[in-house]
């Protein structure tokens, strides 16, 4: 019986010719059974899977730029490892619960301002009395506490609501400075508020609307406890 091999380079298998004809060899049928190797890249599906852990990384690297602070600064106020935070801020990993408010106390910002570039916020915030984010504000020549309301970006325009709370062992800065515009309401004790060169003396149901960018806050406190509620709105969903 006459027969030949032959080497199919396309198809990688040996063909025996016998009496002219070919036949197919068991490597053919093995080679059918193969999986398919997978494409490179990502199906659309695990894509957007991956949107919110994209958006959230953008916001915390545009949150940290804006502080003027680099990762290892900020890896270190939140507690974590330089390297967790650059996986974050590329979109690399999924941060745990803990993690983002870890991030959200060290860039000083609620925790829901992170999350505003994957949906528009369109829900209500309830906060009730003594609730709502604390957050102590501690340095050289400046020391207080305020509370964090809420916050919401609808339409490009974001709104901070905050209770701002004083004691006789706070100490004040009068030369703080964010983008947008701010509003202040007096709830109790008495204060003189700078706001550039002007200074306001305020006491309760007093008010003061003005632009935040400008240096401001208050300069002494005349009454303690001094509480207002401060309000500031700024375009873009980030305040500076």
């Amino acid at each position: 019986m006459f027969h030949a091999r032959e080497y199919d380079k396309g198809n990688h298998l040996w063909v025996v010719t016998v009496m002219g004809k070919p036949v197919k060899t068991a490597k053919k049928a093995a080679a059918r059974s193969r999986p398919a190797k997978s494409k490179r890249g990502a199906a659309p599906s695990q894509k957007a899977d991956n949107r919110l852990e994209s958006a959230l990384g953008q916001v915390v690297r545009e949150f940290r730029r804006r502080a003027g602070v680099g990762i290892s600064e900020l890896a270190a106020r939140a507690g974590l490892s330089p390297g967790m935070v650059s996986k974050i801020e590329n979109g690399a990993i999924s941060p745990s619960l803990a993690s983002i408010r870890a991030l959200a106390r060290a860039l000083q910002v609620p925790v829901t301002s992170l999350f505003r570039e994957f949906d528009e916020v369109t829900d209500a915030t309830f906060v009730r009395a003594g609730e709502g984010m604390l957050v102590h504000r501690d340095g050289l020549s400046i020391a207080h506490e305020y509370r964090v309301l809420g916050q919401t970006t609808a339409k490009g325009i974001a709104v901070e609501p905050y209770l701002m709370s004083y004691t006789d062992a706070s100490r004040v800065m009068p030369f703080l400075h964010r983008s947008g515009t701010q509003f202040i309401y007096v709830l109790e004790g008495k204060l003189n508020y700078r706001h550039g060169n002007k200074t306001f003396l305020m006491e309760e149901g007093d008010s003061l609307l003005f632009q935040a960018d400008v240096p401001h806050g208050p300069e002494e406190l005349l009454s303690t406890p001094v509480r207002y509620l401060s309000v500031l709105c700024f375009l873009g969903g980030m305040g500076g």
